[in-house]
């Protein structure tokens, strides 16, 4: 049934996390409903909001960087393609910078 997708160690934590911020953020919610701020994203938003803007951009960002890995290790002659591991954690901090800022 899931033969399609690659299950590496990489992309199961990636969607682990992803499911951990929704149940985390479910719960944070019916505790404590979210009101509209500015941060310095253009727009107000709430917490469920940045939270959508934040995994989009961790989707872009890692997605870039699967898309990128070869043509950067070729650029930088490297004997292989750069770890995903770098493109989860900087989509991380990504994702923790909106939610915090934004």
């Amino acid at each position: 049934m899931l033969s399609w997708m690659v299950w590496t160690t990489p992309v199961a934590v990636f969607f682990g996390c992803i499911v951990v911020m929704l149940v985390g953020m479910t719960i944070l919610e019916i505790r404590s409903p979210s009101v509209l701020r500015k941060g310095f994203l253009p727009i107000a938003t709430t917490r469920g909001d940045r939270l959508f803007i934040g995994l989009m951009c961790a989707a872009w960002i890692n997605l870039a960087w699967v898309g990128l890995g070869g043509k950067v290790a070729a650029w930088l002659s490297l004997p292989e393609e750069p770890s995903v591991w770098i493109s989860f954690v900087a989509s991380m901090l990504v994702l923790a910078l909106i939610l915090r800022k934004g």
